[in-house]
């Protein structure tokens, strides 16, 4: 996984700025309608935590000091919305389509599987913080 190309393809995407969490948010629930309930039914400012999440993540992704405990609380607090292990695949399935849709002809292989490896760290961090009892 090569930070710097993570870096450098978010900056590319983050360009589109709400577009992004939108396209995300409608590949999510048309993935998997089920989870739609567990959002509000006006999104932008659900957009806007998961832009912010997603760079501060993307900042640190080479600082794992950094990074680790902000991941956890991040698991955690979705523990607390309903988010169960089950979730972490159909997201991510989502937010690599979203960043291939951004990316356009940027996007290759290896930018998917370092996004691919990148969301699977994030994931199991998340979820064992989320496991963890309180």
């Amino acid at each position: 996984m090569d930070p710097q190309r993570l870096k450098d393809n978010f900056a590319l995407v983050g360009k589109n700025g709400e577009d992004v969490a939108a396209y995300f948010y409608s590949d999510l629930f048309e993935r998997e309608p089920a989870l739609r309930p567990m959002f509000p039914a006006a999104m932008a400012k659900q957009n806007e935590k998961l832009l912010a999440a997603l760079s501060h993540i993307v900042s640190l992704v080479d600082d794992a000091p950094a990074l680790v405990p902000f991941v956890q609380d991040l698991g955690r607090r979705h523990a607390g919305f309903g988010v169960v292990s089950d979730h972490y695949p159909v997201v991510g399935a989502s937010l690599l389509a979203t960043l291939a849709y951004f990316s356009g002809s940027a996007w290759n292989d290896e930018l998917e599987e370092d996004w691919a490896a990148a969301y699977g760290l994030v994931a199991q961090v998340m979820a064992e913080a989320a496991a963890e009892p309180v």
